[in-house]
């Protein structure tokens, strides 16, 4: 195996300790498709002979196999490990390695270069500290090139090594590798990129690698090796103020109470005085615990439980922070979001929202711009696509606490999480709170919903009729209102159709506007419950997400799914008003059951086969129901419609 120290045979327990005590960089690899990224670090890997006997022997069948130079070893086959990347020779996932020489020990993430995999490179920059970028002389600075510098500029990696790859094929050319890094230098100051260390090398040849090569007399700068031994690592977790968020409160037993989680920046020492955000409440350190033992003083990356002088209240998501150096606490953000799912990002759309240790429901309020990442144009937008990048406002649904991004990774950046599939689907990083949230209190209101229901004799409730076009919702729900109505009951009905004509006029059909078009009626919705009224929402509403958005703006109980279930061959069949013959002529877009899909309802309180009664019959049963659990008067034994 390679790397190996002479204190292995003599002092065994030296060398572990030393071996622990080095510093650790993290670093990726990242450019276009085939500049060679896999090669550099199987190279990196097999110059500092961190590759076993048995590991350098299926390398060996495995370059005669599926190699890609003539028999000779092909050092990417150490990386990609996938069967598609051999096959294809590309990389596709992120491959993590780690290596160490007598100096340093490293980490590396071999970043997929293909333009679909943005979202993985994102994800292998995450935890770096520096990234390797290599561009293959043969092709000069491209349009992938660009992508990754710019995504390594925007999640904040502060050190680039400029790999100028394959300069055996260029017959090392000075005048080359100078062109190069004479383009790259002026992109590079477009998005304020510094520190850049241009290193000329064959990966595949060794020049550079970890010795300087005679191929290259006129370069007299580091090797690769020797720079990532050296380098400084700004490890700003260590210089940042003090952040524990809490990932688990400890309690096995009466006696105690601690809280435990990683944490991300700073140290702390018993007998600090701390905060706890985002509820404001001090108390002071008691003890630093471990599994080893209880400590003087913890830092960062260090996992610890600690307990404090006083009981206070403090549950997972909270952060310890000191009170002379808070974070932020906000609900709404100026952020920048990565967008990782097929699919689309619609503003208004609800998602988990994860920081740190912190879960919150949030939507993208505002989409102010999205990012040509290959020309760095700022182009209007209203949704966001895989792998494009946009800057808009964030608003979620409890006040968090926060650092930006650029201060500290793990307290300003978050990810989206789909709340149907509890997928991730996106990454973002926080800018800044938006301090309009500051300045518009909640003003305390004496007449209450409840009060607002009770002199009307009702609870107030939302019957929210969902279906495809045709199925027979406002039919439905103007029989509804008509039986309440005439009971003396307090009612108001939304329909689709009018409200297009005033509040949302100005929305067209895509799925964009059909998110803001409900995100809009549900708001309006919540008003009416506040006031008491039982309102009859009737609307395609085709996205169970929105649907789900406007339950969750009402208290438990008053929201009331109705699901008039249609065919779309027996809602074609009826077009009331010509739109499925329009739609199949494609004299209308995005229409509903013909090009946009609907989600049916999942557990509706409510579900109206149409094929099965009569619309007088669906009306009956729905006010039967709100009878029955009471949001309105009892009908009594003579009841009938």
């Amino acid at each position: 195996m390679a790397h190996i120290s002479d204190l292995i045979a003599t002092d065994i327990d030296q060398y572990l300790k030393a071996h622990e005590h080095k510093s650790l960089l993290r670093f990726i690899t990242c450019g276009s498709v085939d500049d060679g990224k896999s090669t550099l670090i199987g190279r990196l890997l097999y110059d500092s002979k961190m590759i076993f006997e048995d590991q350098l022997a299926a390398l060996e069948a495995d370059s005669k196999k599926v190699g890609t130079q003539g028999g000779d070893l092909d050092f990417a086959l150490l990386v990609d490990g996938l069967a598609a990347e051999r096959e294809q020779g590309i990389t596709i996932d992120v491959a993590y390695r780690f290596f160490s020489t007598d100096k340093r020990k490293f980490i590396v993430a071999d970043t997929p270069g293909h333009e679909q995999y943005t979202r993985n490179m994102v994800t292998g920059a995450s935890t770096a500290s520096l990234a390797v970028i290599l561009i293959d002389a043969n092709r000069g600075v491209l349009t992938q090139t660009r992508r990754h510098s710019f995504l390594v500029s925007l999640i904040g990696i502060k050190h680039i090594v400029l790999a100028i790859n394959k300069m055996d094929m260029v017959g090392y050319s000075r005048a080359v590798f100078e062109t190069i890094l004479h383009d790259y230098l002026e992109f590079a100051k477009q998005i304020g990129l510094g520190s850049i260390v241009a290193i000329p090398m064959s990966a595949l040849r060794g020049d550079n690698i970890t010795e300087l090569s005679p191929n290259t007399p006129w370069y007299t700068g580091p090797t690769l090796m020797g720079h990532l031994e050296t380098v400084p690592i700004d490890d700003q977790s260590q210089t940042a103020p003090f952040r524990l968020p809490v990932q688990w409160v400890n309690r096995p037993n009466s006696d105690f109470r601690g809280f435990s989680g990683i944490i991300t920046s700073g140290a702390v020492r018993p007998g600090d005085r701390l905060r706890v955000f985002p509820s404001g409440k001090e108390s002071r350190v008691a003890r630093i615990v471990t599994f080893d033992g209880d400590l003087d003083e913890a830092v960062a990356e260090q996992s610890v439980t600690i307990t404090l002088e006083d009981e206070i209240d403090i549950s997972r998501g909270s952060i310890l922070a000191p009170a002379d150096s808070p974070p932020g606490v906000a609900d709404q953000f100026e952020v920048t979001v990565i967008w990782m799912a097929e699919e689309r990002m619609f503003p208004g759309r609800q998602y988990w929202i994860k920081v740190g240790t912190k879960m919150a429901v949030g939507a993208v309020t505002a989409l102010k711009h999205k990012i040509n990442v290959n020309t760095l144009e700022r182009l209007a937008a209203k949704t966001l696509e895989l792998n494009e990048i946009g800057v808009g406002n964030l608003s979620l649904d409890q006040p968090i606490a926060f650092d930006p991004y650029a201060e500290n990774r793990d307290t300003g950046g978050f990810i989206f999480i789909d709340r149907m599939t509890n997928r991730t689907v996106g990454a973002g990083l926080i800018h800044f709170a938006l301090r309009r949230a500051e300045n518009i209190p909640w003003q305390a209101l004496e007449v209450n919903k409840q009060a607002h229901a009770a002199i009307k004799n009702q609870k107030a409730c939302i019957l929210w009729f969902t279906g495809l076009s045709g199925a027979g919702k406002s039919t439905i729900a103007n029989l509804v209102e008509k039986r309440l109505y005439s009971m003396g009951h307090h009612t108001f009905l939304l329909d689709g159709d009018n409200v297009r004509h005033g509040l949302n006029r100005d929305l067209g059909f895509t799925d964009a506007d059909r998110v803001e078009n409900i995100r809009r009626v549900g708001e309006v919705a919540r008003l009416m419950v506040d006031a008491g009224l039982i309102v009859l929402v009737s609307f395609i509403s085709p996205f169970r997400g929105e649907r789900r958005m406007a339950r969750a703006l009402v208290e438990a109980g008053e929201f009331i799914e109705v699901y008039v279930n249609t065919p779309l061959a027996v809602a074609e069949a009826r077009d009331p008003k010509g739109l499925y013959k329009k739609a199949r002529l494609g004299e209308i877009k995005n229409f509903t059951g013909i090009d946009s899909d609907y989600e049916p309802p999942e557990n509706p309180e409510i579900m109206i086969d149409t094929a099965q009664v009569t619309p007088e019959e669906a009306a009956n049963r729905i006010v039967r129901y709100l009878a029955e659990r009471a949001s309105i008067r009892d009908l009594g034994p003579e009841f009938s419609i």
